[in-house]
């Protein structure tokens, strides 16, 4: 069992998950996406988990790629089999996030069904910045989520977000002080709990299943537009800003 996910089901059937690379601000090395999702496949398979909590250690919630841990690996990468385990859960997630939730921290919390934040979010999709585009079946869930108009602003910009930003566009389903965020996500996921798992799950696939056709297609879109523009002159640009601690410098490239 990796240590980068730390795991506890109580007795009222909900299970809490906890990303635990607090010294990285819980950004996903290649270790933690296989790790999550195969908490998440075997929770789907536990008849007794009814509902998941997802939190992050320490200050945040995550910063999305561990850039420093994204090397290749046989088969299927664990950051997509991640993304499409999750994306085919069929019990209810409550998400309870903080500080900072950038990239594939951003479009986790587009897959559960509760969000509480604390008021401490800063919050970022951040893939025009770095030359790249959407993940996670973000360029579609995102638009489900919270309109066309909004979800453009936001990706065309990559724009941060404070926790009353997200709670206004309707990402957020309610904020809260960071003290007592977790205990409030726990509580909503027991109040779900309570009921029978085989409704939970039915009425989250009547609910979800609308949408998971579209978010596999979109997921595979992105993974074609990241291998297109991965390592081309404006992502290295934005590379290079970030590891210089300066702004980039894109006009370069419209010469």
């Amino acid at each position: 069992m990796s240590e980068t996910v730390l795991q506890e089901l109580d007795d009222h059937g909900v299970l809490l998950l906890t990303l635990n690379r607090p010294q990285r601000k819980n950004a996903f090395s290649n270790e933690q996406w296989q790790a999550f999702g195969d908490v998440i496949e075997a929770a789907g398979e536990n008849p007794a988990v009814a509902c998941v909590v997802v939190t992050g250690a320490g200050k945040d919630f995550s910063s999305g790629v561990d850039l420093a841990d994204f090397g290749e690996s046989e088969g299927e990468h664990p950051f997509n089999a991640c993304a499409r385990k999750l994306v085919n859960f069929d019990k209810p997630v409550v998400s309870a996030a903080k500080g900072v939730a950038v990239g594939g921290g951003a479009t986790l919390l587009l897959h559960t069904d509760v969000v509480y934040v604390g008021e401490s979010l800063r919050m970022r999709f951040p893939f025009t910045s770095l030359g790249l585009v959407p993940e996670w079946g973000s360029s579609y869930q995102l638009q489900a989520v919270i309109g066309a108009r909004r979800a453009a602003e936001l990706m065309y910009t990559s724009e941060w977000l404070d926790a009353g930003k997200a709670l206004s566009v309707g990402i957020a389903t309610g904020v809260f002080s960071d003290e007592e965020l977790l205990d409030k996500a726990m509580a909503k996921a027991r109040e779900i709990a309570q009921w029978p798992v085989s409704s939970l799950v039915e009425t989250k696939r009547l609910m979800r299943d609308v949408h998971r056709k579209a978010i596999h297609a979109a997921m595979d879109a992105e993974q074609a537009g990241m291998e297109k523009l991965a390592g081309k002159p404006e992502n290295i640009e934005a590379v290079m800003a970030i590891l210089e601690k300066r702004a980039p410098d894109f006009s370069q490239f419209r010469k």
